[in-house]
């Protein structure tokens, strides 16, 4: 396993991560281990609020959600104008997709066959209500959403194209940039749902040509959950009406009239916990410091050389597809219910996820799966902790 983080260097990364030291963590995509200084950024600013007050404390607080603001913008090339910071990434997704405004009978949805189940709920509810229809996007021999079929399929009823850039039951990563080529040509609005991807590959919104892009502060960024990161690209915010606002995102003036704010904090809310904010503030400052160039080609030799391993055991099936490929990786024991792999695994101290048909249901549904077990690897992650899950996988298929 090479890459360009150095094992001194990841071996001082681990010392300063509590959790590195009493598990062997391989489900950094539902959630990653925070680093010491995160959690002691967010215990400062709770004892702030106990000793000074919570709203005295909040003036520290809020600058660290300005500078939490500004690291976003810096990772995800955009303006700090056009970020919101949110409670995590459906939250934020959700609130964009529902401040499109009213929708007509015939409008079309066109999503991408690994769009996140969460998202497939917020539309189809929708479709329900008002006639719209969601069409999947044909994919490429290799499992990839497809650039061309998705050209072929636009009209002018087409309302929005969705597309999830890592989907969450494999390793496959969707060509954003040239779905974004072919939504821009269009005028067609573009949403990406970066859960997996924001911390683990560079994310340029430029690059990618999307209008919206959600993004996690728990997985690969090592922030606390219930943080998450909205971007709203500065010329697409009119088009958006927030369903939900307060004080902060629609301040009264004089007159008492609601005035929604001109960026995206339009999408904030008043009762943010500040706290998590300070946290998240440090695991952005953290990505950016390590380099996400370095994250990406160090969690790359991970996950190839596990799924190299993976495949030589009898019984395995990896499930990835795609030409170029994530840090998640999915497979599947023969015989063993992907659930109980899980847990066995845990028994031994080794952590893994499990994905059911509602994480990803049109993918699901479209390979005949109903489960995987997932692995997901860090840049934290180990050789050593590697041969652990390798020997536990091998261990049940004696």
């Amino acid at each position: 396993m090479s890459s360009a983080l150095s094992l001194a260097v990841v071996n001082a990364l681990r010392a300063r991560t509590p959790g590195a030291h009493s598990t062997t963590h391989f489900n950094h995509a539902g959630a990653s281990l925070p680093s010491s200084a995160t959690l002691e950024a967010i215990h400062a600013h709770l004892w702030r609020e106990a000793t000074e007050g919570p709203s005295e404390a909040g003036v520290a607080g809020r600058e660290q959600t300005e500078r939490a603001r500004t690291l976003a913008a810096q990772l995800l090339n955009a303006r700090p104008t056009e970020i919101a910071l949110t409670t995590g990434n459906s939250p934020g997704w959700g609130a964009a997709f529902a401040a499109l405004g009213p929708w007509r009978s015939g409008e079309r949805i066109l999503v991408g066959r690994h769009e996140w189940g969460g998202n497939l709920a917020a539309m189809r509810l929708t479709a329900q209500r008002t006639g719209v229809t969601i069409e999947e996007i044909p994919s490429d021999s290799c499992g990839a959403v497809d650039p061309r079929a998705l050209e072929a399929m636009l009209d002018d009823r087409v309302r929005l194209i969705a597309l999830t850039w890592l989907p969450a039951n494999g390793g496959l990563i969707n060509p954003a940039a040239a779905i974004g080529q072919v939504a821009r040509r269009h005028g067609i609005p573009y949403f990406i749902d970066a859960a997996q991807a924001v911390g683990q590959l560079p994310v340029d919104v430029v690059e990618v040509g999307c209008d919206v892009l959600s993004g996690a502060g728990r997985k690969a960024l090592r922030g606390p959950k219930g943080t998450g990161l909205l971007y709203v690209r500065q010329d697409f915010l009119s088009r958006l009406t927030p369903a939900f606002v307060d004080t902060r995102s629609a301040p009264l003036n004089t007159n008492g009239e609601p005035v929604l704010r001109d960026d995206a904090v339009r999408f904030e809310s008043a009762e943010a916990s500040l706290a998590l904010h300070c946290g998240l503030a440090n695991a952005l400052q953290e990505a950016l410091e390590i380099g996400v160039e370095n994250i990406r080609a160090r969690i790359d030799s991970i996950a190839q050389a596990l799924r190299v391993e993976l495949a030589r055991i009898p019984g395995v099936t990896l499930l990835d597809q795609g030409l170029e490929r994530s840090g998640l990786v999915a497979f599947n024991v023969a015989g063993l219910d992907a659930v109980y792999v899980q847990r066995n695994l845990a028994v031994q101290g080794v952590v893994i996820g499990s994905n059911g048909f509602n994480y990803t249901p049109l993918d699901m549904e479209s390979r005949g799966l109903k489960q995987i077990a997932r692995a997901s690897v860090s840049y934290l992650t180990t050789e050593a902790e590697v041969g652990r899950l390798l020997d536990g996988i091998r261990a049940l298929v004696i």
